[in-house]
């Protein structure tokens, strides 16, 4: 079954429904929500994919996410990978969006956060290994050649903005 995406523009507005294959193969901007998740002593989630999977096979990230579904939010997208990848249902809270240049495809990508206080289920095909870290071992980890590079980016982009302190603005879509 295809998975079908939005082809948006450099604006981030929609401007047709795609196959994500067909999207990533000719590097058009589609939408991707993420989501960082913290326990209540505010340690970070962060996991290896699978070594047979397509995207990023083994690689490390501590976002959890995917592709934005046609006519779905960021937040929508979001909170339907929480549920997907962790069997976890919750309001994640919009960081920010970026245009990522991505290592296979350039996309949007929302950034979101969430508290998981409760037990979760990881989804096997989707994360291979998981465990908590606190801000200075995840900055540590970050430098490390199997951090999925597309996380690189979107992990400096979300530290300088809590280092800024700026509000969140709203997702264009």
């Amino acid at each position: 079954m295809t998975e079908l995406v939005e082809r948006v523009d450099d604006d981030d507005r929609v401007i047709g429904v795609v196959g994500r294959g067909e999207a990533i193969r000719r590097r058009w901007l589609h939408r991707v929500a993420t989501v960082v998740c913290r326990d209540s002593r505010g340690r970070i989630l962060v996991h290896r994919r699978p070594h047979d999977d397509v995207r990023f096979p083994g690689g490390v990230n501590f976002m959890l996410g995917g592709a934005a579904e046609p006519g779905e939010t960021y937040e929508g997208a979001a909170a339907r990978e929480l549920t997907e990848e962790l069997g976890v249902r919750a309001r994640p809270r919009f960081v920010l969006k970026f245009r990522c240049a991505g290592a296979i495809s350039t996309y949007w990508l929302g950034l979101h956060e969430a508290v998981v206080t409760g037990p979760f289920t990881p989804a096997p095909d989707e994360i291979a290994w998981h465990d908590w870290l606190t801000e200075p071992q995840l900055a540590e980890l970050v430098r490390d050649e199997a951090f999925v590079p597309d996380a690189r980016e979107a992990y400096h982009r979300w530290t300088a903005r809590r280092r800024e302190g700026t509000h969140p603005e709203a997702p264009a879509g």
